[in-house]
């Protein structure tokens, strides 16, 4: 009797006749052998079509199937190191349920808006599938983390009447006449079931209206947000780094194989050990200003300099072997790398053009500003583990997060920023539990009293140290992966002037 099953457990049924149900990845034929890559979506599987007897009622079709096309196969499984996967299939039967024509995203590469307009099928795509698969681990380590100390799930409402953040970056919506607004987090509803249930977290989508096209920002976002009665910035900052800890831990156990593939360096990961570094907002400022930023930079600079002028070189080898003598199947491959030399020159040119000016904001970075994108990045490069930053100017930071009480200029808050010039992933604070100071924060931000009378009723009633934070998830998905861009990092990006499909 067959066995209908899957590439991820061929391991189970070598020397065994099996059935395998998936689509063409991508096909080679010499004579009378044909090899077939197929994919099923738990993974890649050669399979092998000898001509003989058993197989000529198909072997002409089979050879045929273009990319993506829908197929199920019959075979032996053969265990082989060689093969992809570490099996493959010496196949008995085959046969084509949707052949597929002209499939868009062939293995040459491809622009990124090209990509982007298709990402319904750029899914398929290897590296996809790894990032994606990844991604959904992330979120189970996260789940996990807080379900199994227990944190009590609460659900957040995604219209909210107020803001939670900056009200610059809200989307308004029609609410049946009345104006509301999607959620940017769900922090302040959290903070009421924490004085329920003490520890408690949300996990849903997260909308922010920023007019930003760089490499970190999405309008439309995945965040978790952990919430704890009786705590204090220390407990909540000791929380972050045992959470980041666990999440690190988990994608390492799972998924070293799929990290390699997308070019990811396990050292970097496996270096991400408490305790983290920590500074303050003033030392930050201090570092940003002072001469390790300046050579840093300089070196920085200088290297990317020579590497476009290595990358320079590259392409025109290329090219010539693009356009020479030789194998079509080589001058493809020329090809293929001149245009992926060209796109990591295209990304280079434009960091050197930047270099100066994030030199110049460096250097001239005035205490009581918030540190942008580029100081972030120049701190989390500096280091090869995370990065808490605490003790911003009050004036740069929400109005719920608690004063601190040794100077008034301060709160009591963190960003956490990933290494490697990644930057920040988690922003989190102890909030304000003392009414007239909350009371007053709201006044001097000029935010209508009457949408946070809620809000103040949990510093009327039983008011406790709390605190928290969230953690985006693209931005940790993006970290993690190593990607230069947090559009792969989620599957339908949602970014300025770009929502479809």
């Amino acid at each position: 009797m067959q066995t209908t099953t899957t590439i991820n457990k061929l391991h189970e049924h070598v020397d065994k006749t099996v059935t395998l149900q998936g689509w063409v990845y991508k096909t080679r034929a010499s004579g009378k052998i044909a090899f077939i890559i197929v994919r099923d979506g738990t993974g890649l599987c050669q399979c092998v079509l000898e001509r003989n007897e058993a197989t000529e009622p198909f072997f002409d079709e089979a050879k045929k199937l273009a990319q993506e096309s829908a197929l199920t196969v019959t075979g032996v499984v053969k265990a082989d190191d060689r093969s992809v996967g570490g099996h493959e299939l010496s196949v008995t039967g085959l046969t084509p349920v949707h052949a597929s024509t002209d499939y868009p995203i062939t293995p040459k590469p491809h622009g990124i808006e090209f990509l982007m307009d298709r990402r319904h099928l750029w899914f398929r795509s290897q590296r996809q599938w790894h990032i994606l698969r990844i991604r959904a681990t992330i979120i189970d380590a996260i789940r996990r983390f807080y379900n199994d100390r227990g944190y009590v799930l609460i659900d957040t409402p995604i219209f909210a009447p107020a803001a939670g953040e900056g009200a610059q970056t809200l989307f308004p919506v029609d609410y049946f006449g009345d104006q509301v607004f999607l959620a940017q987090t769900g922090q302040l509803y959290l903070e009421a079931a924490c004085m329920a249930h003490r520890n408690v977290y949300c996990f849903g989508p997260t909308f922010r209206a920023e007019k930003s096209k760089t490499r970190r920002h999405l309008t439309e976002f995945w965040m978790v947000e952990p919430e704890i009665a009786y705590a204090s910035l220390d407990d909540v900052i000791q929380l972050a780094e045992d959470f980041i800890c666990s999440i690190v831990t988990r994608v390492l156990k799972d998924h070293r194989d799929e990290l390699v593939e997308i070019g990811r360096s396990l050292d970097d990961l496996e270096a991400i050990k408490p305790p983290f570094v920590r500074m303050t907002y003033t030392e930050a400022a201090e570092l940003l200003r002072g001469p390790r930023v300046k050579e840093f930079l300089e070196n920085d600079l200088a290297q990317k300099k020579t590497r476009v002028a290595e990358l320079d070189k590259t392409i025109e080898e290329l090219d010539a072997q693009a356009k020479g003598g030789g194998k079509q199947w080589q001058k493809e491959k020329a090809a293929a790398g001149a245009i992926e030399a060209r796109e990591e020159r295209s990304e280079i040119t434009e960091q050197i053009a930047n270099i100066p000016h994030h030199m110049e904001l460096a250097a001239n970075f005035e205490w009581g500003t918030d540190l942008g994108g580029s100081d972030e990045t120049i701190i989390s490069r500096l280091h090869d583990r995370p990065i808490f930053v605490t003790h911003y100017p009050a004036s740069c930071r929400a109005f719920y997060m608690r004063g601190d009480r040794s100077d008034d200029r301060l709160v009591e808050n963190f960003d956490l920023l990933a290494p490697q010039g990644f930057g920040e992933i988690i922003g989190g604070s102890a909030r304000e539990e003392d009414y007239d100071r909350l009371l007053a924060k709201l006044k001097h931000e000029n935010l209508p009293q009457d949408q946070y009378e809620w809000y103040l009723d949990l510093r009327r009633y039983g008011s406790v140290p709390h605190g928290g934070f969230g953690l985006g998830v693209e931005r940790t998905v993006t970290w993690l992966c190593g990607l230069k861009h947090i559009r792969e990092a989620i599957p339908y990006p949602r970014m300025m002037g770009k929502f479809y499909p």
